[in-house]
């Protein structure tokens, strides 16, 4: 597996793109590598079957530029309940030496997601020690990001994604059987609402109103975020 300067995790296909679809896009548009590993293939959806998610997570790969998807076919609402999994992450974040690497925020109204800010956050600290039994040498990326899936509180930090957010609109239309699912056997769900797209709209567009753009995506971390000053921003800044 190739190394990436940016690692994201997501719970189940479409977690990605919904939390820092925009910010993967802005940081492969810039050059950088971009790595997605989803958990689950989220086999407990109600709409879509597991063939057409992997297909769409594939098809939102190549809109938001990112080098490569993998899908750790972890059970859905099973994360973390096999002793491997937090290995099999860990030997991932080997594998991939990633600078940064971005994880669900740890409260949130899915259990998935909640489970999943767990199990991750202790593979990259385990990833990080030399006698950690998993596959690779020890690697510590700079630090960890957590991005919103649903809940949201204020952030540590928010990046400006106003010029990358029509690509992560264009990432989460490749979801169709989650939130425009057809056929005799589609049924309406939380996704399948308007409101629901509206509602991560909105959360986008009040980080972006906060910091005077059109939309922004919030980040927490859990250290301080250093600054070489008390000045906005540099002489000679624009």
């Amino acid at each position: 597996m190739d190394t990436v300067d940016l690692l994201c995790f997501g719970p189940h296909p479409d977690d990605i793109e919904l939390g820092l679809g925009a910010t993967a896009a802005l940081h492969a548009a810039r050059g950088q590598r971009v790595g997605l590993c989803d958990l689950t293939a989220g086999e407990m959806g109600s709409n879509g079957t597991v063939e057409e998610r992997l297909v769409e997570a594939e098809a939102a790969r190549v809109v938001l530029g990112a080098a490569w998807r993998v899908n750790l076919r972890w059970p859905d609402r099973g994360i973390g309940a096999s002793a491997t999994h937090v290995r099999d992450a860990a030997s991932l974040v080997r594998q991939a030496r990633p600078r940064v690497v971005a994880i669900p925020y740890w409260s949130d109204r899915h259990p998935d997601h909640v489970s999943a800010s767990r199990v991750l956050t202790e593979a990259v600290f385990n990833a990080g020690l030399r006698r950690y039994d998993a596959d690779g040498e020890a690697w510590k990326p700079e630090w960890v990001c957590h991005y919103f899936i649903n809940d949201a509180v204020a952030p540590s930090f928010v990046i400006d994604v106003s010029d990358t957010y029509e690509t992560k609109r264009r990432a989460l239309a490749c979801y169709r059987s989650q939130f425009r699912p057809s056929g005799a056997g589609a049924v309406p769900t939380r996704l399948t609402e308007e409101s629901f797209s509206r509602l991560i709209e909105s959360r986008d567009a009040q980080f972006g109103a906060q910091i005077g753009v059109a939309h922004a995506e919030g980040f927490v971390v859990r250290e301080p975020v250093a600054r070489p000053h008390l000045f906005r921003r540099q002489e000679g800044d624009a």
